[in-house]
C-alpha cells in the first residue's frame, strides 16, 4: 500500500473514533441504549453464525497443524523464533486475556452458580457449582483463542513469509489484485480494524481502572470516584508511555514476563493456603467436563425457548473476540515469527487456554468451595459489585492485605501491557503495517486511548462503547472467511513451488520428502535421500 494509505487510515479512523466517543460522552444513556439494542438484535439473529464460525476456526487450526503444511515456518524456512517460549507465552497471555481474566476468573463462576447456564438446574447447588466451572472453562478456553489464532497465523504468514505489510488489507491483496476497482476500498478494512481495536482496548482499560479503584476502596478505604479513577489512569498512562518508549523487545517483553510471575505466584498462594484438595479436584473435574462436552457446548443454542443466557455470555464472548481479533491477532503475529504452523497452533491454542483454566479453577474453585461450605456472601458480593468480588474473597484468606496488593499490581501491569501493545499495534496499522512504527504514532495512540477511557469513565459511557465495538464482529466474521480461503490457496501454492524447486534441483522428488524439511538439509543429505526414480504417486497427489 502506498504511503498515503497509512495517512488515510490514521486520519479517518481518528475522526470516527472521536465522533463515537463524543456521542458516548454527550449522550451516555441514549448512545448506550441504541448500541445495546443493536447488539442484542444482532446476537439474537446471528448467534448461530458466531457459534458455528468459532467452532469452525478451532477445527481448521487443528487440521492445519496436523496437515502437510504443519512444518511451514512463519518466516523463512531456516528462521528461528524471535522470543523464548516463556516470553512468547507471557506476551500471548498479556495481549489476549489481560485484565479480563483477573476481572472474571473468580466472578464468572459465581455468576453461573447463581444463574446456571440455560437454566439447566436449580441455582446455588453442588450441581450448579460444577456446571459453573465447566462453562467458565468453555467461555475462556480454546474457542476464545480460535479467532485470535486464525488472524495471527494469517497475518504472520503473509508478513514474515511473503514479505507483505502486517495488515488485514494486505492479506486480501491477492483478491483485490484481480479486481482493481476494489483496491480503493482496501484502507477501509484497516480503518475498521483500528476503530474496533481502540474502542475495545479503551473499554477494557476502563473496566480495569474501575476494578483497581474497587480494590483500593476495599483495602485502603479510598472512595470509588472519578478523581481516584483519574489518578489510577494517569499513573497507568505514564507507565505504558515509558514502556512504549523502550520498545517491544524490552518494554512489553519485560512487563509480560512480570505478569506471568505474578500470575503464577498468586495462583500458588491461593492454591496452598485455600482449600487445596477441593481446588485440585475442581480443576480435574472441570477439565474432564469441558473435554467431554466440548462439541455439545460449542454448538449449543436454544431455538425452542429463551436464548438469553447464551446471548449474555457465550455469544457475546465470541462476538467480542472476533471484534478484537485484528488487534490481538496482529500482536500475536508480531511475536510469533520463526515458529512452524504446528508450534504456533499448539502454543497459541493450548497454552494460554490451559493457564486460563488453571486460574479459573484456583480462584473460582476456592470461591465456590467457600460459598458452598459456609454461605459467606461471596455470591451476593459478586452480584452487588463485581469490581470488589475478588478482594472480598481475599479477606477470608491469610495475609489478605498482601494478596490484595499483589492482585492490584497484577491488574496494573496487565493494563499497562495491554495499553502498550495496543498503542504499538494501532500505530503499525496506521503506518502501512510497518514492523517498527514511529514513536510519535505510538505515543499519539497511547494518549488517545487514555483520553477516551477517562472521558467515558467520567460520562458513564463505557458500556455503550463496549456494545458499539462488538457490533463490528458481524462484518469481520465474513472478512475472516475470506482470509482463511486466501491462506489455504497460498499454502497450497507455496508447497507446490517448493516441491517443483526440489524436482528441478535433483531431477526427481525425494520419496516422502517434506519440502519444508528438505529445504533445511545440506546438499549432500538431500542427494543421499533422493531416490533413483521419481515417486509419481507423491507428485500426482501434490498436483505436480
Amino acid at each position: 500500500m502506498a504511503d498515503h494509505g497509512g495517512k488515510t487510515v490514521f486520519s479517518v479512523s481518528t475522526i470516527i473514533i472521536l465522533a463515537l466517543v463524543a456521542m458516548g460522552a454527550a449522550f451516555p444513556e441514549g448512545f448506550g441504549n441504541v448500541a445495546t439494542a443493536a447488539l442484542d438484535s444482532i446476537t439474537h439473529a446471528f448467534g448461530w453464525l458466531y457459534l458455528f464460525s468459532v467452532f469452525g476456526f478451532v477445527i481448521f487450526l487443528l487440521v492445519l497443524a496436523f496437515s502437510k503444511y504443519g512444518k511451514i515456518r512463519l518466516g523463512p524456512q531456516d528462521s528461528s523464533p524471535s522470543f523464548s517460549f516463556f516470553s512468547w507465552v507471557s506476551m500471548l497471555l498479556a495481549a489476549g486475556f489481560g485484565v479480563g481474566l483477573v476481572f472474571y476468573g473468580m466472578a464468572e463462576p459465581m455468576f453461573h452458580y447463581i444463574d446456571p447456564p440455560y437454566g439447566d438446574m436449580p441455582a446455588e447447588t453442588i450441581a450448579s457449582a460444577r456446571y459453573a466451572i465447566q462453562y467458565t472453562y468453555f467461555n475462556w478456553g480454546i474457542h476464545q483463542w480460535a479467532a485470535f489464532s486464525v488472524v495471527g497465523l494469517i497475518i504472520a504468514y503473509f508478513q514474515f513469509r511473503k514479505g507483505q505489510a502486517g495488515l488485514v488489507s494486505s492479506v486480501l491483496s491477492s483478491v483485490t489484485a484481480k479486481y482493481p476497482e476494489a483496491r480503493r476500498y482496501a484502507p477501509a478494512l484497516d480503518i475498521f480494524a483500528v476503530v474496533a481495536t481502540v474502542m475495545g482496548v479503551a473499554t477494557s482499560l476502563g473496566l480495569g481502572v474501575l476494578q483497581m479503584n474497587g480494590g483500593l476502596n476495599a483495602v485502603f478505604g479510598l472512595p470509588e470516584s472519578v478523581f481516584w479513577q483519574f489518578i489510577i489512569l494517569l499513573v497507568m498512562f505514564l507507565a505504558y508511555m515509558a514502556s512504549t518508549w523502550s520498545g517491544l523487545d524490552k518494554g512489553i517483553k519485560r512487563l509480560s514476563n512480570l505478569n506471568m510471575v505474578l500470575c503464577i505466584g498468586l495462583m500458588l498462594w491461593v492454591l496452598f493456603t485455600g482449600p487445596t484438595l477441593a481446588i485440585l479436584e475442581t480443576i480435574t473435574l472441570g477439565i474432564g467436563d469441558y473435554l467431554q462436552n466440548f462439541i455439545g457446548m460449542s454448538l449449543r443454542i436454544s431455538p425452542y425457548n429463551d436464548n438469553a443466557w447464551a446471548s449474555r455470555w457465550t455469544i457475546f464472548y465470541w462476538a467480542w473476540v472476533i471484534a478484537w481479533s485484528p488487534f490481538v491477532g496482529t500482536f500475536v503475529a508480531r511475536v510469533s515469527r520463526g515458529r512452524t504452523i504446528k508450534e504456533y497452533v499448539f502454543g497459541v491454542l493450548v497454552v494460554p487456554p490451559l493457564l486460563a483454566c488453571l486460574w479459573i479453577g484456583v480462584f473460582g474453585g476456592a470461591a465456590l468451595n467457600m460459598e458452598l461450605n459456609g454461605d459467606i456472601g461471596l455470591a451476593a458480593a459478586t452480584q452487588s459489585n463485581i469490581t470488589v468480588a475478588l478482594f472480598e474473597m481475599f479477606e477470608l484468606m491469610p495475609f489478605s492485605g498482601v494478596l490484595s496488593v499483589v492482585a492490584m499490581m497484577l491488574i496494573f501491569v496487565f493494563l499497562v501491557t495491554s495499553a502498550d501493545s495496543a498503542s504499538y499495534i494501532v500505530a503499525q496499522m496506521t503506518d502501512n503495517g510497518s514492523i517498527n512504527p514511529p514513536l510519535y504514532k505510538r505515543v499519539t495512540w497511547g494518549v488517545l486511548i487514555a483520553a477516551i477511557c477517562l472521558t467515558l469513565i467520567a460520562a458513564g459511557g463505557l458500556s455503550g462503547l463496549q456494545s458499539a465495538s462488538v457490533l463490528s464482529a458481524l462484518p469481520f466474521t465474513f472478512i475472516l472467511y475470506g482470509m482463511v480461503i486466501v491462506l489455504v490457496r497460498e499454502l497450497r501454492e507455496d508447497r507446490k513451488a517448493m516441491l517443483t524447486q526440489l524436482y528441478r534441483r535433483h531431477g526427481e522428488t525425494p520419496v516422502g520428502a517434506d519440502p519444508f524439511e528438505a529445504d533445511q538439509l545440506g546438499e549432500e543429505e538431500k542427494l543421499r535421500r533422493a531416490p533413483s526414480v521419481v515417486n509419481r504417486r507423491i507428485n500426482r497427489r501434490d498436483g505436480i
